[in-house]
């Protein structure tokens, strides 16, 4: 006979905790709003910065869904009645917006970003105007723009009886070169500002954090977009309440399992968590102490999971995203089931620090996929334990790499490599990689410690 911790640990591994996004329509049942994110989803948040995992992607595909925007109700109902359409992805379109080879073409001609999102849009507006414009190809569109700029004022000022929305994701996907994506990201803002004044359209651009810290709004007026800014972050209550959220929809007596630790109320098909199980509450930390006890050994000088499997998970900043967090307490299930069948609770004190170790590897193979030269310069350090010093960082990087940062050419390079090693040591610390102590010794979260074979005293040891 099978033990409700086991059921439970079932249970786990039969709800969605994928959170990865490839452009596909995410499933009603993982639909989760945390508070922080409503002013990104409002019509005038042009801009909207987050790491990655955050979120991005998930939106970019949610909202182009009309019955999960209707999921949203109440907190989104500007976004009822409102066509939306994506202006750039990382799924290609070519119809609908150019690529990377369309846009290093352009640029190679003396062409402007700006011209060729516009482009995008007037596209867009024709198609629903039912009215033709040179669209063989996107060169063809930017020329017609640019000869004819009254029959383009003309379409863009001609009355409409629909509204739209405009999305931007994945712009590191328009270059691999910094100053190259620079002026494609700063066309498209720039394009966004113009967008603006044309009434019952308008534009959310994502991008990431490093992208938004460069001289991407270097422009006049670029202001009037900054006070729009949006940033996605997720505060523990709102990792925990994701998490309930897929637990509750799992298939068939998986999810009845889950909510009787959990309270939900069914509404159009899909199970919503009560407003307590979303904030910090007791009925919340009761809920996930359920699942893995009250402490992460056999007394509380180990620590309180609800806290602790969060915290391992933060980077630099103390930001933890919701794709390392499910993708660790997915993996604690599965160790708890081959290594501790038989315990009481569904997830394993060490089953969870398992599962920081599987989330630091795949954190540091995302990392690798969006800044190739991350896992280059931290794996030298392999079997250092940190806290270190600046000194003894360097050695490593010296004896690997003698000519400096400028021989880590592999793709899009470090921002600041031109500034040494501080100056990738600060970039390091941008994304969260790395951190300065007070005492000026450098210090790596566990988030990617782990992953990248770094010790530490006490701490959580990193996979053999």
């Amino acid at each position: 006979m099978t033990t409700q911790a086991q059921q439970l640990r079932e249970a786990i591994l039969a709800a969605a905790l994928e959170t990865s996004n490839f452009g596909e329509t995410p499933e009603p049942q993982t639909l989760y709003l945390p508070v922080s994110h409503l002013k990104a989803l409002r019509l005038d948040a042009h801009v909207v910065v987050g790491s990655r995992g955050v979120g991005k992607s998930f939106w970019t595909s949610a909202l182009q869904s009309e019955p999960l925007r209707k999921l949203l109700g109440a907190a989104a109902s500007e976004l009822q009645d409102i066509e939306v359409r994506v202006g750039f992805a990382s799924n290609e379109d070519i119809d609908r917006y150019p690529n990377a080879d369309v846009f290093s073409a352009f640029i190679d001609q003396g062409g402007d970003p700006y011209n060729m999102w516009r482009a995008v849009v007037l596209r867009w507006v024709a198609e629903r105007a039912g009215e033709m414009i040179p669209n063989g190809k996107w060169t063809d569109t930017s020329a017609w723009l640019k000869a004819e700029p009254e029959a383009a004022a003309q379409l863009m000022l001609r009355a409409r009886n629909w509204k739209g929305l405009l999305l931007f994701d994945a712009l590191d996907r328009t270059s691999d070169d910094w100053q190259r994506m620079d002026a494609i990201v700063k066309g498209l803002l720039r394009a966004v500002l113009w967008l603006k004044t044309f009434s019952g359209l308008h534009a959310k651009v994502f991008l990431r954090e490093d992208q938004a810290e460069r001289k991407v709004f270097d422009f006049p007026d670029a202001s009037k977009l900054l006070a729009t800014k949006a940033e996605l972050s997720w505060a523990r209550h709102d990792l925990h309440g994701m998490l309930w959220q897929r637990l509750v929809n799992a298939p068939g007596e998986h999810g009845a399992r889950c909510r009787e630790l959990c309270p939900a109320v069914q509404q159009d098909g899909v199970w919503q968590l009560v407003p307590e199980m979303k904030s910090e509450s007791a009925l919340q930390r009761g809920a996930f102490e359920k699942l893995a006890g009250p402490w992460m050994g056999r007394d509380k000088r180990r620590g309180v999971p609800y806290t602790w499997a969060v915290g391992h998970l933060a980077d630099g900043r103390g930001q933890t995203s919701p794709r390392s967090f499910v993708a660790a307490i997915r993996q604690a299930a599965e160790d708890s089931r081959e290594r501790y069948p038989q315990h009481e609770l569904a997830l394993h004190y060490e089953s969870i620090k398992r599962g920081i170790q599987k989330a630091s590897e795949i954190r540091v193979q995302e990392m690798a996929e969006d800044y190739p030269w991350v896992p280059t310069i931290l794996s030298t350090l392999k079997g250092m334990n940190v806290p270190a010093t600046v000194e003894m960082v360097q050695t490593h990087w010296n004896a690997a790499f003698p000519k400096g940062p400028k021989d880590l050419a592999s793709g899009l390079p470090a921002q600041h490599a031109e500034g040494g090693w501080d100056g990738l040591r600060q970039d390091l610390e941008r994304l969260g990689l790395m951190e300065t102590k007070k005492d000026g010794r450098i210090d790596m979260p566990d988030l990617y410690r782990v992953g990248f074979g770094l010790g530490r005293k006490g701490g959580v040891k990193p996979r053999n």
